[in-house]
């Protein structure tokens, strides 16, 4: 089974070069981080006419992902357990979140036998700011939740934009990321805290990339990027890893987003 996931920056601006990407990958799921739209903008039409079902889960212009499958699609939930909310001037204190308003930041569901979640980890926006707190929260929720799936033996993977620089050799210049957002050692120990889970993060046996370029400054022609998108496999799933890619071309021409997919298969 092949999947890939996207931080497509909006899909209805995007609607063709979402169907490209499904028919030139052969893919069997497709996930996608910030469509920007409402379910019912989400354009369906064309890829449902190519054989995929649709979940999608977004509330305004804002984030939203959504899950694209032609190997079934179930059991479809729109946030895990103990998944944070967010609401401004709150205290800098992880118990805060708990009762915010839930973004569309999570959709989960059965695709092929295993359970796959397309997820858009908060940007943290600077060091400090609430937002880096709901950040670091969202993803020790994700991490204890991902926890008690492996420990049950479920086949999980967590794929999306989890908006974390785990390594100095994933970002072309460390010292040009402002406040030193997304390479806090706070942030990098809770995205390394998934291997604790059980969980092994796959894309990167396969793949040497980044897998975003901002639109500022000739980021792109220059290669000056951040390999922020990843895919996490519980064990058994990620011992059935068999290819993995970065889709680099898919960041060149007009209209393109400024992340691309990043693909991996699985051995059935």
């Amino acid at each position: 089974m092949k999947i890939a996931t996207w931080n497509i920056n909006s899909a209805r601006a995007r609607a063709d070069r979402i169907l490209n990407v499904l028919e030139r990958h052969d893919l069997d799921v497709l996930a996608l981080q910030e469509i920007k739209c409402k379910p019912e903008q989400f354009p369906a039409a064309e890829i449902e006419a190519a054989g995929y079902e649709i979940a999608a889960h977004g509330l305004n212009q804002w984030n939203g992902v959504a899950i694209i499958s032609r190997v079934g699609l179930s059991d479809v939930r729109y946030e895990f357990p103990g998944q944070p909310g967010f609401t401004k001037g709150i205290p800098d204190d992880g118990a805060a979140f708990i009762n915010g308003p839930r973004e569309a930041r999570a959709i989960g569901a059965r695709v092929g036998g295993i359970d796959l979640w397309s997820l858009y980890v908060p940007n943290g926006r600077a060091v400090g700011d609430p937002h880096y707190f709901y950040k670091l929260e969202f993803l020790r929720a994700l991490q204890e939740f991902a926890t008690t799936q492996t420990r049950l033996g479920i086949d999980l993977t967590l794929v999306g934009d989890w908006n974390v620089i785990p390594t100095d050799d994933d970002v072309w210049d460390p010292s040009a990321m402002e406040d030193g957002i997304y390479l806090t050692d706070a942030e990098r120990a809770a995205f390394h805290a998934f291997s604790v889970a059980g969980m092994r993060e796959v894309s990167r046996d396969f793949a040497t990339n980044y897998t975003f370029w901002d639109y500022q400054k000739l980021r792109f022609p220059k290669n000056e990027g951040l390999r922020i998108d990843y895919v996490w496999a519980s064990e058994g799933l990620a011992q059935r890893t068999i290819a993995g890619a970065i889709d680099r071309d898919e960041r060149k021409g007009k209209g393109a987003s400024d992340h691309v997919p990043v693909i991996v298969e699985f051995a059935s």
